[in-house]
């Protein structure tokens, strides 16, 4: 009571915060009437203008109010647009680093341009990160317009494109991509051998457009590069025939009286837990799975991967289902983002269970993956210097944002007052009546002209309502995975008169639904297939302007949009992204949801209470009930489903942080061999490094030195160095630990630089280099695999009373500790073993080469013709004179 009397006194915090920046906006407005007089020339000029200012020293926050004032200019000129009040304050909130929630339709890609703008001014690169190649393209030809006309150069980082292009993408003022191609580019980057080849630039500050459905909804699974393994494909499809023959089973609760405790049976062979999206096998099931498998002990050491396929299959036919987790497509299992009802194309489920689903559904199986680079989109972004976002739907995750990312989340008001009407939940005990009573309410509102969206959780469900729409003669469109081609038109088209969509998950978020309709859009559409499209496009428009304009018109008076939600959705923010699709810049609007006792989320969360209360008031079939109990039980429901995916992403992000510090340290590593920093001393530290180990190891301390194990140290030496140490200035029996050591450093070193000699500097700086880099990477990837294994396991650290998170982080340390240790080892293996190849066993490899070529050139005892190489200069010959005119041979120079 208190806390809601200081609120109506003082505001609340977003209130406040809103406030503080009204200042600022009142001295951008005063600027425009200046600004408006200059000519085009003298306002790009603000642009070299605003940089010299920043080299003198001025900080972003100097500049934000004349910045903002010339890019609200600029596209009043060029794009016909000007940047609203709460526009430049959502801007404001972008450039401090925080996230600006915006209903949909109130601007937020215009917003966009003005901290983007402020913040290339730097030179150090501005990324816009989308939620997919479309809205990257359109975007950054879009709003690209106002940056080109400032000065400031503007790319695009899509699917397909070269290392060259991406390069000159990132070397942009301002760069649009996806999350997925910003953080590969970062893992690819690192796997790279010349640091010429990297891509990306470091990373400076960043604005994530939709950001709940990057850094949430998509965050709950990392990035990962990966490359085949040896295991075999056939396991899979043995394990997945015998899985239709078990049968599902339940858990039964009793009471027992002789202990006082519930007791749990289990029926069936596998039982299936839809809240924790796990199942298992009982014990008849693994009896009957050993008996179908022919095995005496499922749960035996060595028949651990059989019993992890056994698992996988089973998770892939109890849980997983065709049209809603996933769609057979071209012979490929494709997943279907949960959130967003779009296919992931080249997106795999791990540790198996694609595979499990592929011998599912009988296609082709993949070859099983081993990871090569992996990040969490949690940790990639986390290493922008800056980080924003925006988006319609962000307070209610606002917990999560400020924990994980230190963000925090600021609502920006609407240019208009909001006229939508938001209606309560309307609840049937089937799904049959609820879609019958959907339909009915569809046919309706397409009688009355009113544009209807409806919402649906899953493809098959959209799929059912189509059907039943068809029957009944409604024409509609239906967007979902299967349509992704045309989701851009479709949704925009979604506020015509009478139309009807339905969409899964609000695919095509990004796109605006204009009543009346998009007429640009629609002319593009037919002008497509004309001689001339461009001409025809002209052309066109104005009818479409005048059509879509009356469209309008009837539309308002039918009531505007009309959003029908099918299904609840776990997440009260997607609800609320549906919603938002309707009431746009003060129009009106409507929306509703049908819900059933059947749905997935009142069955598995909240269904015995909402059943009890619709048998208490004896609701006839068909009747629907519309009760604030009803309300509040969804609601809880939803939150336990959000708590417990929060729970998710934020042990992902913990066990992720782990190897968050190795990887900084692998990469840095890296980074520092390729910059080419000291590589002597480099190897100088390892060296010293493994002598140190190696006289900790045979020569304690506290012994004199005829104890010292010399035989095993000798051993130990030559191992490591290739070459017997020299103990002639050494006393074995009065030696100190310091003498011995600065003996073996000296000789290694010794050693080292005759190799030097041999080699010559040039040739052995590029060794070092390059063994370093294959051992590092080498190690690394039997290191990730290592601690694949160790996750998969570690879970059951549990039942012996300890914390599996902490026994992950000391295990991963060993782990990490011991990849180190034998990236020292192999290094000084290799390059004291290493030698200069002698120029008859150069010609023999160089004729092994082409005799292993043209075997493999010959293909069904056929040999492929194969197009000559043409040089463009002649071949130099290994004892003709070299080409650069030192006077040597060719093999003794330039060709050593």
């Amino acid at each position: 009571m208190i806390g809601s009397l200081v609120k109506k006194i003082v505001g609340s915090k977003n209130e406040r915060d809103l406030k503080k920046l009204q200042p600022a906006v009142q001295k951008i407005n005063d600027l425009e009437a200046d600004f408006e007089k200059l000519s085009d020339a003298e306002l790009q000029a603000k642009t070299e203008h605003f940089r010299g200012r920043l080299t003198a020293g001025e900080t972003l926050d100097d500049l934000l109010p004349e910045a903002f004032a010339v890019v609200r200019e600029a596209s009043k000129r060029v794009l016909g647009l000007r940047h609203f009040d709460v526009q430049l304050i959502g801007g404001m909130v972008l450039n401090s680093g925080k996230i600006a929630e915006m209903k949909t339709g109130e601007g937020k890609t215009l917003m966009a341009t003005l901290p983007i703008y402020l913040n290339a001014l730097s030179g150090k690169g501005v990324h816009v990160v989308t939620v997919n190649d479309y809205l990257a393209k359109r975007d950054a030809e879009w709003m690209g317009n106002v940056y080109r006309f400032l000065g400031l150069t503007v790319d695009c980082v899509v699917h397909g494109l070269s290392d060259s292009q991406r390069k000159l993408a990132y070397a942009a003022d301002i760069t649009y991509g996806t999350n997925n191609e910003f953080g590969f580019d970062y893992l690819r980057d690192n796997m790279k051998f010349d640091l010429a080849e990297y891509v990306q630039r470091d990373l400076h500050y960043a604005i994530v457009d939709e950001v709940d459905s990057i850094l949430i909804d998509e965050a709950r699974t990392p990035l990962i590069i990966s490359g085949p393994s040896e295991a075999s494909s056939e396991l899979y499809f043995t394990v997945d025939r015998i899985i239709p023959k078990l049968e599902k089973g339940e858990v039964i609760e009793e009471r027992d009286g002789k202990i006082g405790q519930t007791v749990k049976h289990y029926t069936g062979d596998y039982t299936v837990d839809e809240k924790a999206k796990s199942s298992s096998l009982t014990e008849e099931g693994v009896s009957k799975v050993e008996k179908l498998l022919n095995v005496s002990n499922l749960y035996e050491p060595r028949n651990i991967e059989l019993l992890h396929h056994v698992n996988q299959a089973l998770k892939a036919h109890a849980l997983f289902k065709k049209d809603v987790d996933y769609v057979v497509k071209d012979g490929e299992v494709q997943i279907v983002d949960e959130f967003t009802g779009r296919l992931m194309p080249g997106r795999r489920w791990s540790d198996g269970l694609h595979q499990a689903v592929e011998a599912k559904e009988g296609v082709k199986i993949a070859s099983e993956n081993q990871t090569l680079a992996t990040i969490t989109f949690q940790n990639y972004f986390r290493m922008y210097d800056k980080l924003a976002g925006m988006t319609g739907t962000a307070e209610t995750e606002a917990t999560e944002f400020r924990e994980i990312y230190g963000l925090d989340v600021v609502v920006i008001p609407t240019n208009r007052p909001m006229q939508r009407q938001d209606n309560a939940d309307v609840i049937y005990k089937t799904e049959k009546e609820k879609f019958l009573a959907v339909i009915e309410d569809i046919i309706e509102c397409h009688k009355q002209g009113q544009p209807v969206l409806v919402g649906t959780i899953s493809i098959d469900k959209s799929e059912v309502l189509s059907a039943l729409l068809k029957k009944r003669g409604v024409p509609h469109n239906v967007l979902n995975a299967k349509q992704h081609e045309r989701e851009a038109f479709i949704v925009a088209q979604a506020g015509r008169k009478g139309s009807v969509t339905i969409a899964t998950n609000m695919a095509g978020r990004g796109t605006d639904i204009v009543l009346g309709g998009n007429p640009e859009m629609m002319a593009r559409s037919e002008a497509a297939a004309a001689e001339d499209p461009e001409a025809r496009f002209v052309e066109l428009l104005p009818e479409y302007q005048q059509r879509c304009k009356q469209e309008k018109e009837d539309v308002l008076a039918a009531g505007g949009l009309y959003i029908l939600g099918t299904e609840r959705h776990e997440s009260r923010r997607i609800d609320n992204q549906l919603r938002g699709r309707s009431g746009r810049q003060g129009d009106p609007g409507k929306s509703r949801f049908y819900l059933s006792l059947e749905d997935d989320l009142l069955r598995i969360f909240g269904s015995q209470r909402v059943a009890f209360v619709m048998d208490k008031l004896k609701i006839p079939e068909g009747e629907p009930i519309e009760h604030g109990i009803i309300s509040k039980a969804i609601e809880n429901a939803q939150k336990k489903v959000e708590g417990h995916n929060f729970d998710i992403r934020k042990h992902l992000i913990e066990y992720d942080d782990v190897m968050n510090k190795q990887r900084e340290v692998i990469y840095t590593q890296r980074r520092e061999v390729l910059a080419g920093e000291d590589l002597h001393g480099t190897y100088h530290g390892i060296i010293d490094e493994t002598v140190e180990d190696m006289i900790a190891s045979f020569c304690p301390e506290k012994t004199p030195g005829s104890e010292w194990d010399w035989k095993r140290l000798t051993e130990d030496f030559i191992n490591q160095f290739n070459f017997m140490p020299d103990f002639s200035a050494i006393d074995r029996t009065t030696c100190r630990h310091e003498e011995l050591d600065a003996s073996f450093k000296e000789q290694a070193r010794r050693r080292l630089q005759e190799k030097e000699e041999d080699f010559t500097p040039p040739v052995m700086l590029q060794l070092m280099r390059i063994l370093l880099l294959q051992t590092i990477d080498s190690q690394w990837k039997d290191h990730l695999l290592s601690i694949d294994h160790l996750k998969e396991g570690i879970g059951l650290r549990g039942y012996g009373q300890k914390n599996p998170k902490e026994e992950y982080k000391r295990e991963a340390y060993g782990l990490f500790m011991e990849m180190m240790g034998r990236v020292r080892a192999e290094v000084l293996q290799k390059m004291f073993r290493i030698q200069l190849a002698r120029e008859e066993d150069v010609e023999q490899m160089e004729a092994e080469q082409k005799r292993q070529k043209i075997s493999l050139n010959k293909v069904g005892g056929e040999e492929q013709s194969k197009k000559p190489t043409v040089r463009d200069e002649d071949k130099v010959g290994r004892n003709d004179p070299c080409p650069c005119g030192s006077g040597k041979k060719y093999k003794k120079c330039c060709g050593r």
